[in-house]
């Protein structure tokens, strides 16, 4: 794992604070619209905090607007012979633990707009590796430990090179271009994903 550059990890950390509170004031009518639509479809809890492990492996709750039915957590336990991705993740087509609400929240990504709260906190970056749970990063101790060398981050490396469709999943991948991301990563690096994610929101990026 290379070591950290303090002047990289200074710049990258105001530029996190900057970036947040601008996401978070433009997308705020956006994200009440979004809260009221979870509210009045079934009452339940507008944001779904999931536990997963920040930098050196320090747990914090990952913040994301609440796209699935409340017993969620029962029915993948019924549903585990239909999953249709490898590793430790979990996806089928046409999951019936989402709600309308949440299919369109997830099409859009307004679901992961909770995050910047995240950011500001300190527990994520705008960008870096994908955020993953204990369990997932027992699986390799080499790649883990790179991973959680740096916070990770709303968007990355993988998420503008994938070569499998949006949706779908490739655990391989996911680690490769994280590992790529920890050795290679900056602040040209950063920018340059940043761009390829909005092209990918607004532009003709698929």
């Amino acid at each position: 794992v290379p070591r950290p550059r303090p002047v990289y990890a200074f710049t990258k950390r105001c530029f996190d604070i900057a970036f947040a509170l601008c996401a978070l004031l433009i997308t705020l009518p956006i994200c009440l619209a979004a809260a009221l639509a979870i509210k009045l479809y079934d009452r339940g809890p507008i944001f779904f905090i999931h536990r997963r492990e920040g930098r050196h492996a320090k747990p914090f709750g990952c913040i994301k607007f609440r796209t699935m039915v409340r017993d969620a957590a029962a029915l993948q336990a019924k549903l585990r012979t239909r999953n249709q991705v490898d590793g430790p993740q979990f996806k089928i087509a046409r999951d019936p633990r989402i709600t309308p609400v949440g299919r369109f929240l997830r099409k859009s990504n307004i679901d992961e707009l909770p995050q910047f709260l995240n950011v500001l906190m300190g527990q994520m970056s705008v960008v870096g590796p994908r955020p993953s749970p204990f369990e997932e990063n027992q699986l390799c101790p080499p790649w883990r430990e790179a991973r959680l060398s740096v916070k990770p981050g709303i968007t990355g490396l993988w998420q503008v090179s994938r070569s499998r469709a949006r949706g779908a999943a490739d655990f391989q991948e996911w680690i490769m271009y994280d590992t790529q991301y920890v050795e290679r990563r900056g602040t040209l690096l950063d920018l340059k994903i940043l761009l390829l994610t909005m092209k990918e929101l607004f532009g003709n990026g698929q």
